[in-house]
């Protein structure tokens, strides 16, 4: 009973070998010869012959089993295929895994194809198995993804089928795409930029896009160091890509066309002052309107303090002061420090020096690391030495409360200690000689106050 139960296994087994090959061989000349694979109506999950689809389905399975098992380098592939094509063609939605196993097969004879038309024919293949894929099993941006990878990577000169391909799948799939389709759609972009068939402004709106995405999975990925390392890979190479079009003058060109046509477009304000930023080009005209423009659309204490520190570069001091009042509002401690530091700059060179002071300690007292502040008074109390005094000793009664401000500004923040330490070796230089305090009934140590604006207790010390 055992031996006719293997004699019919056996023939059995022959018999549909027999039938795979020449179904694998009618594949291929399918394929070469261009034509396309019969794709019947819907008829359910195992199509009109449910028991023939399983079996079919089994038999590729088995075999292509056996030719993953041995490094895909066995026969079996050859024994795989023409079952696979007969569910691919009258079950197509019995199993994922026929297109999942369809592509790696085909990618297999294509590779082993010899000239360029045959080669062509099975991309062309692995293109319908892709379409067909999304038709029954849905995933449309993810397998369009690997769609557009699969084409660009084997048929470069059709990048701009590509290109259409990796536009949709991004836009469909937002932060969930994937690193590498995001990759392969960026160098499609700058092929399609290069060659004229896009306008160079949309190099710049696939990189705002593409870093979007990617500082969203960084962000994401921050407990995972393998993967937060991949993303900072495909954040370097997209940028390195990007680098020939991000030009200051580029992005200027650009961008100053699309302010000009929609100045009150919140969105784009926001594009266009956030790449300029990004790209350290704040300093054009551009930047500047933008920046306005988006402030008195949607008012913000951040924008205010960015159109603050441009009008303190053009030295238009008086018209940085309500910007920078607007930008206190500001939550970010350290943040408000460096407002007040820079309001303390604005009325020194108004030579407000009472206000400018009182900023100064109000950036030191938010953030005590702000080492500057402290130099800003030292620097106010020096220039104003001999006006805070009637004699020889009075007059030099403010390098002393100068030189503690520099003292106690190297302190609060080592990184300036060289140049706290050159004015204290300077001012240091001005104070009163021996016979001066003497002459005036003072010696070394005792308490002396600053007077006028300064109001500032101090000690006694003489030039060396």
């Amino acid at each position: 009973m055992k031996t006719k139960a293997l004699t019919f296994l056996t023939i059995t087994t022959f018999f549909f070998s027999g039938i795979i090959a020449l179904s694998a061989n009618d594949l291929n000349n399918m394929r070469l010869s261009g034509k396309k694979l019969f794709v019947p109506q819907d008829q359910g999950k195992y199509g009109s012959d449910s028991a023939k689809c399983v079996m079919n389905l089994s038999l590729y399975r088995e075999f292509y089993k056996q030719w993953r098992a041995s490094g895909f380098k066995n026969p079996a592939i050859d024994d795989a295929i023409g079952s696979w094509r007969w569910v691919f063609d009258n079950c197509p939605q019995a199993s994922q895994n026929t297109y999942i196993d369809g592509l790696n097969m085909m990618e297999f004879f294509m590779k082993k194809a010899k000239g360029d038309d045959a080669k062509a024919k099975y991309i062309d293949t692995m293109m319908m198995i892709y379409d067909k894929r999304i038709k029954y099993f849905g995933r449309e941006g993810y397998v369009l993804g690997r769609k557009g990878s699969d084409l660009f990577k084997y048929m470069p000169e059709e990048y701009e089928k590509a290109y259409h391909i990796f536009k949709k799948s991004v836009d469909l799939r937002g932060d969930k795409s994937e690193s590498f389709v995001l990759v392969y759609y960026f160098r499609t972009v700058s092929k399609m930029v290069d060659d004229g068939k896009i306008d160079k402004g949309l190099i710049v709106d696939a990189y705002d896009q593409l870093s979007e995405i990617i500082d969203y999975n960084l962000e994401a990925s921050k407990g995972d160091p393998k993967a937060y390392e991949g993303w900072e890979n495909v954040k370097g190479n997209i940028e390195l890509s990007f680098e020939p079009y991000a030009t200051c003058e580029d992005l200027i060109s650009i961008y100053s066309k699309k302010f000009e046509g929609s100045p009150d477009d919140t969105p784009l304000l926001k594009k266009i002052t956030g790449m300029l930023d990004k790209k350290n080009c704040t300093e054009s005209q551009l930047f500047f309107d933008a920046s306005v423009k988006l402030n008195e659309l949607e008012p913000s204490p951040t924008s205010s303090y960015m159109i603050s520190k441009m009008l303190v570069k053009k030295e238009q001091f008086n018209e940085a002061i309500p910007y920078l009042e607007d930008a206190l509002n500001i939550e970010n401690d350290k943040t408000k420090s460096d407002i007040y530091l820079l309001l303390s700059s604005v009325y020194r060179q108004q030579n407000n020096f009472p206000k400018s002071k009182s900023y100064a300690l109000k950036s030191f007292d938010l953030n005590p690391t702000q080492g500057h502040a402290l130099l800003i008074i030292g620097d106010m109390y020096a220039a104003s030495a001999s006006e805070c005094g009637n004699n020889d000793l009075t007059k030099k009664g403010a390098y002393w409360a100068a030189v503690d401000q520099y003292t106690k500004a190297k302190k609060a923040n080592p990184e300036i200690a060289e140049i706290a330490d050159k004015r204290i070796s300077i001012y240091s230089k001005q104070f009163p000689n021996t016979e001066t305090v003497f002459f005036y009934n003072m010696k070394e140590g005792d308490t002396y106050t600053v007077e006028c604006w300064i109001n500032e207790k101090t000690t006694v010390r003489v030039a060396k």
